[in-house]
């Protein structure tokens, strides 16, 4: 018997973001209300009679298997799993992984059923969950590669929350205690002795799950890939990344019948002299200990990148939350236009 309080916690958080469609399956989730959404869950989705719903989120979910294909999803989280209720879309979206699915009752198309899958990934099965970047995402780890997971919260109030939510629940597994460390001092909990190189800061849970946050050298790693985008044209040591946001690029399509626009996802970063999109990886790393091999595709690829002094103007929408912002940039190619012009008037 859920509170009050939790009840209207999670049909407040039962909200699909208003620029992302999903299907009519997961519109009929979306429209539940209070006990109706919990009751849903107990005769829909639930493994376990005596679980309780404890979060509601929805969000875009890349898996490791299909990492080019990002699907929104509900992701409910219970006192005994982590279920991501997903569009069914998905299914069709990538041929190649037809083991990944069970696809026997997945010609529906004219039926008046509407199916979901759920990908449920057991709490006694987590090991570790990395959060990314300024908290615009997480990766939930398990035992295989099946077991991988990235929800793209584009949010730091979502990812945080669901965080604590998920602490919270994994406080009431019941699991023996690792053993302690013999010399518990700073360099052997975060760094290693052999390398002088510090690690990403861990905090391993009473469960034994870590959580793994990004540390500095994380931004200092960025910023000197950011500084090889640029050509050397900047020195490393004046460049400061300012702002780093998971967002989408909007492609305008003209067409016959009606204007579409699709929504490409890339990581925009703003230094103190350059815009750049980046086309992002963020299921591969860091590598998981099972992985053979590295991803075939690098962690950053950058998409586009225009400077600053070019911005001619910056358009703003007035429609809520997510704002759409337009960036004029002046159709300069060359680096330096008074350069060019002193060479064309003055010297051969």
């Amino acid at each position: 018997y859920p509170s009050e309080f939790l009840i209207q916690k999670i049909t407040e958080d039962n909200q699909i973001p208003v620029h992302l469609h999903v299907s009519v399956s997961l519109q009929y989730v979306a429209g539940l209300k209070g006990r109706a959404l919990v009751e849903f869950f107990h005769s829909n989705i639930a493994e376990v009679e005596n679980e309780e719903l404890r979060h509601l989120m929805w969000s875009s979910v890349l898996f490791y298997k299909t990492p080019s294909v990002e699907v929104m999803a509900c992701v409910l989280l219970s006192t005994k799993a982590i279920y991501f209720l997903l569009d069914d879309s998905f299914i069709h979206a990538d041929e190649h992984q037809s083991d990944f699915w069970n696809k026997e009752n997945s010609d529906c198309e004219n039926s008046s059923f509407h199916l979901s899958c759920c990908f449920v990934l057991k709490l006694n099965d987590l090991l570790s969950v990395n959060v990314g970047l300024f908290d615009q995402y997480f990766r939930i780890t398990g035992h295989s590669a099946d077991h991988i997971v990235t929800c793209l919260t584009r949010d730091s109030y979502n990812t945080h929350t669901f965080i604590q939510q998920l602490m919270a629940v994994l406080s009431l597994l019941a699991r023996t205690p690792s053993p302690e460390p013999v010399d518990k001092d700073f360099y052997s909990e975060f760094g290693s002795k052999n390398t002088g190189k510090m690690e990403n800061y861990e905090l391993i849970h009473s469960s034994r799950v870590k959580f793994i946050y990004p540390n500095e050298e994380e931004i200092g790693d960025l910023a000197f890939l950011v500084a090889e985008k640029m050509d050397g044209l900047t020195n490393l040591p004046s460049l400061n990344i300012l702002l780093y946001v998971l967002a989408f690029q909007v492609n305008h399509f003209e067409g016959s019948a009606q204007n579409t626009s699709s929504l490409q996802p890339k990581t925009l970063i703003l230094t103190s002299s350059d815009l750049f999109l980046f086309d992002e990886d963020y299921i591969s790393y860091p590598l998981p200990e099972f992985a053979k091999e590295p991803p075939k595709r690098d962690k950053y690829q950058l998409a586009d990148g225009r400077r600053i002094r070019d911005l001619d103007r910056v358009l703003m929408g007035y429609q809520t939350y997510p704002q759409a912002l337009t960036f004029v940039f002046d159709d300069v190619q060359d680096q330096d236009l008074m350069q060019n012009l002193t060479l064309d008037h003055f010297g051969e």
